[in-house]
């Protein structure tokens, strides 16, 4: 998981400044200071290019930070010509995103909140019109997803009709009072069209099918889309391929997959749909292996990318039948073109940088010029702030300069490898500021959630906003461990039914090649993570000493009582085959509380008070526990968040607590 980013941190830092013991005062001013600097930098959540490769547009936060979003678009070559659209005249400005061109590119729609807190769709003139954009839309829910048909009559997007929260799992849940079975989130998000030249909506998507992502075919009379039978947030770990004709009320079903599928996309010629299918943890989280599969689904899936060493998480069809695909290599990415009928696949662009043109992680957004495509997207990493990018993959380059006046200290940043059983893992080492090799730093190890999922460079690294420590003085290592994407489906399987093992065993190993290049104090060594990353905090006491004291957010101490408490209990099946009724053995071997005896870590413990992913009596089982045994905890329950945290005050709050924590439990000498 990764909370949101938010602006505007201002007011909060010095709130957090002026409000703490005389003991922990400087720390707090230093913290203060860092996350003023950080609320200086603006968040671009898209960047699009049209068509035919000659505007560009972007959505990033307004004037006020993060309670406003804009949009503008350019010429690529004119890229000082920059024009708002907005839904409102003048400077008035509200929360707009998703922008996405028309097909002729004459026309840019987007979602806005403008009139109280509800998206509606909104469309815009591209050719120099300064007039208020136009609502189409009257819609009464939760809006997302904005496409536009090839054809350009319909405007799509995911619809939960009169929502009751989020469709995330990492939101906050609703209370658990009165009859369970009638309070349980039976929301259901649907495929509604928009038509451009009436504004008529209506819902399309199979009555009673949870959508979670969708794709146009060409000749715009077909939908490709995964989904299930609701609750969405759990029943994403077993959805299947289905398409359907618009003018049919019901899908039919493509193909059942054996893994978890993501990103479903049709052929140029409307014969294949095409789609990535692997073991995944978390929705949008996606990575394995890129398949086709008939659209009448007689045929047997092809895998276009068998026995990679890498992990494609993204990809789109080229008008050829070829493709291009976006990839984690290591903790890097990589952009490549795919020969569709030879498997054979050549390197574009790579570089050490988290991307995306939405919020799908490694998306481009690609242009259909003849000339070659024009790329699009946005991109970030250790030592570098969010731009949106522009180009052919020849002359790739910044295009925006929305963060080049901001002054946020970012710190060295090194890929490190490593050799383990027989593994080749990677991970990623932030030097502490003013580093002297003559001196010995403490080491926070910080573990990524999942576990199918990557560090990847980025300037704001969530859960923990962990850039934020090697200016107080550490050396911060995430590895990339078995069961992490970015070496191919083998590397991330090899953690199934192994949890805090293997993967554990690849950690200590990282911790020591670090130790052996770098002025590491050893005995000064400390892990934190969220979710999977807070379930590991929880196990590694019970298996090592090495660590000096833990953090663990949003964690997970005893698997068995878990699978009863959670609410996304389907994703467990893919990593154990089985629930813990039928192989309660496999679940208690990789439970912290198996081994709680032998744990003497010192322990901070976080949680949401209504996380659905990682509930709370996990982190109060763990927290119990210590306390009998006399080993020194701390458990702090966040009021009304969820397993993303979503109030800047906690943010801050996480920050402050862990780095107090571990300058308490690994001091100085």
């Amino acid at each position: 998981m990764a909370f949101v980013l938010f602006k505007g941190y201002t007011v909060l830092a010095q709130k957090l400044a002026n409000n703490g013991t005389a003991n922990a005062s400087n720390l707090r001013e230093q913290i203060a200071q860092f996350v003023e600097q950080q609320g200086q930098v603006k968040y671009i959540s898209q960047g699009v290019i049209s068509h035919d490769g000659k505007l560009v547009a972007w959505a990033a936060d307004g004037p006020a930070g993060n309670s406003t979003h804009a949009i503008y678009f350019a010429p690529v070559k004119e890229n000082l010509k920059i024009i708002r659209i907005s839904a409102s005249a003048g400077e008035e400005y509200h929360y707009d995103t998703e922008p996405e061109f028309s097909p002729d590119g004459k026309h840019l729609a987007f979602l806005s909140d403008k009139e109280d807190g509800q998206n509606q769709v909104y469309i815009a003139n591209t050719t120099g019109s300064s007039s208020p954009a136009k609502k189409l839309s009257n819609f009464k829910g939760y809006v997302s997803h904005l496409k536009w048909s090839p054809d350009g009559k319909y405007i799509s997007v995911l619809y939960v009709e009169d929502a009751n929260r989020e469709p995330s799992p990492m939101a906050a849940i609703g209370r658990k009072v009165g009859l369970i079975d009638s309070i349980l989130n039976k929301d259901v998000q649907r495929i509604a069209l928009v038509e451009v030249a009436t504004g008529e909506a209506r819902q399309v998507s199979t009555a009673g099918l949870y959508v979670f992502e969708y794709d146009w075919s060409a000749n715009s009379q077909n939908l490709a889309y995964t989904a299930a039978l609701p609750p969405g947030d759990d029943n994403w770990y077993i959805a299947q391929l289905y398409q359907q004709n618009l003018a049919s009320p019901e899908a039919k079903l493509v193909y059942k997959p054996e893994w978890q599928i993501a990103l479903p996309k049709w052929s140029p010629d409307g014969k294949n749909i095409a789609f990535i299918e692997g073991l995944m943890s978390d929705q949008g989280g996606t990575g394995g292996e890129i398949f086709t599969v008939s659209a009448d689904g007689k045929s047997t899936p092809q895998n276009l990318t068998p026995g990679r060493k890498s992990t494609p998480g993204w990809f789109k069809w080229m008008p050829n039948g070829n493709m291009l695909m976006s990839e984690f290599v290591g903790g890097s990415v990589v952009i490549s073109s795919l020969n569709t009928a030879a498997k054979a696949t050549k390197q574009l662009w790579q570089a050490d940088a988290s991307i995306g043109a939405t919020s799908t992680s490694l998306s481009l957004s690609v242009s259909d010029s003849k000339n070659g495509p024009v790329v699009a997207f946005v991109a970030h990493g250790w030592s570098a702030l969010p731009e949106v990018w522009v180009g052919t993959f020849k002359k790739l380059k910044p295009f925006t300069k929305l963060n080049s006046a901001a002054k946020l200290p970012l710190p060295l940043a090194k890929s490190m490898v490593w050799q383990n059983e027989g593994y080749h893992v990677q991970g990623w080492l932030l030097f502490p500021a003013n580093y002297n090799p003559a001196k010995k730093y403490p080491l926070l190890v910080t573990v990524h959630g999942g576990p199918a999922w990557i560090a990847t460079p980025t300037w704001m690294a969530p859960d923990f906003n962990t850039t934020v420590y090697p200016q107080m003085g550490y050396f911060v290592f995430f590895p990339n461990a078995r069961g992490s994407y970015g070496q191919g489906e083998t590397f991330t399987r090899a953690n199934r039914r192994d949890w805090g093992f293997g993967d554990l065993r690849d950690i200590l190993a990282g911790v020591d090649a670090v130790a052996a290049q770098y002025s590491i104090d050893t005995s000064r060594v400390g892990l934190l993570g969220w979710s999977y990353g807070g379930s590991q905090a929880m196990f590694a006491g019970t298996q090592t000493g090495k660590f000096k004291a833990v953090v663990a957010g949003a964690g997970s101490a005893d698997w068995l009582s878990y699978y009863g408490q959670n609410s996304i209990d389907k994703w467990m099946r893919s990593f154990f085959g089985t629930s813990p009724y039928d192989d309660p053995a496999a679940y208690a071997k990789v439970s912290a509380m198996t081994y709680i005896k032998k744990t003497k870590t010192p322990a901070l413990i976080l949680v949401g008070e209504r996380d659905g992913e990682s509930p709370p009596p996990q982190s109060l089982q763990y927290w119990h526990a210590l306390k009998e045994l006399g080993v020194p905890t701390q458990l702090m329950i966040y009021a009304d968040e969820g397993h993303s945290f979503y109030k800047p005050e906690n943010t801050l709050d996480v920050t402050l607590r862990t780095l107090e924590w571990f300058n308490t439990h690994l001091p100085a000498k």
